[in-house]
């Protein structure tokens, strides 16, 4: 087991998040080209001043669905020294509105945060067209 922390951003250079459509424009520059195609997961991780210190594709799935394993998300987030999460995954149908299990997996994941003091702060769902926010729509 080898773990390690590096960092290519200097601290004055790093993007911070202020809104939903900050975690938007950051996820959509670092999705893959499938957004249409499969189910991705991905997580933002930010230091106490919400500055972006990295991202991690967690999971990469089918047309319906994608595997996520909540300790794998904040073995990354303690890893990366994350003071906060962000939480995001593609709709391959273009359809925005959260499924039961997408409601089911944002409270798991709050909670496991909340004990381990790295809070999910949004979680978005994009598609090509648009971007729905767990934390806009009062649902985190």
């Amino acid at each position: 087991i080898e773990v390690s922390y590096r960092t290519k951003v200097k601290a004055s250079e790093r993007r911070k998040i202020t809104s939903s459509k900050d975690a938007e424009s950051i996820f959509r520059e670092i999705w893959s080209s499938s957004m249409e195609f499969k189910e991705e997961f991905y997580i933002i991780l930010l230091n106490r001043a919400n500055q972006v210190l990295g991202w991690y594709k967690v999971s990469e799935g089918g047309m319906s669905g994608t595997v996520v394993d909540p300790k794998l998300i904040f073995s990354i987030a303690l890893k990366g020294l994350s003071s906060s999460i962000i939480i995001c995954h593609n709709h391959p149908s273009s359809n925005l509105k959260p499924s039961n299990e997408d409601i089911n997996l944002t409270k798991r994941l709050k909670q496991a945060g909340e004990l381990l003091e790295i809070p999910v702060l949004d979680h978005l769902i994009l598609t090509t067209d648009g971007c729905y926010s767990f934390g806009d729509e009062g649902m985190i």
